[in-house]
């Protein structure tokens, strides 16, 4: 089935042994909260640039948070927008502060620009 070229699509970041620590982050996940978030990302798909809060917030830049809760903990998916009309998810964390920590937004922009520099 040929995808339709003005469709978005979601891209796991991958590092240089072709392994997605999103995916990683993810299984470790309860399977509701995994569900939840499946749920999310297509929305984020659907919706791409015009999505908005709650269900996402600019952080600065070129770096957006995916919003997830369950019952007990805030989980969070760091991405960009990339050429061709992909959303690239970055990385994955539980969040257990009010602000994102700097450490997790320095893990997303190492990764953001290593995928531009593959991706060129």
């Amino acid at each position: 089935m040929k995808t339709n070229d003005k469709e978005w699509v979601t891209v796991f970041y991958l590092d240089d042994n072709d392994h997605s620590p999103v995916q990683d982050f993810l299984q470790t996940l309860d399977n509701k909260t995994q569900t939840r978030f499946a749920w999310s990302i297509e929305q984020l798909r659907v919706r791409n640039v015009r999505a908005r809060e709650p269900l996402v917030r600019h952080l600065g830049g070129k770096l957006w948070e995916l919003r997830e809760e369950s019952s007990t903990n805030t989980y969070r998916l760091l991405y960009f927008f990339f050429s061709g009309r992909k959303i690239v998810l970055l990385h994955g964390f539980q969040k257990k502060t009010q602000k994102t920590p700097f450490s997790e937004i320095e893990i997303a922009l190492q990764r953001l620009d290593h995928y531009i520099k593959r991706n060129r």
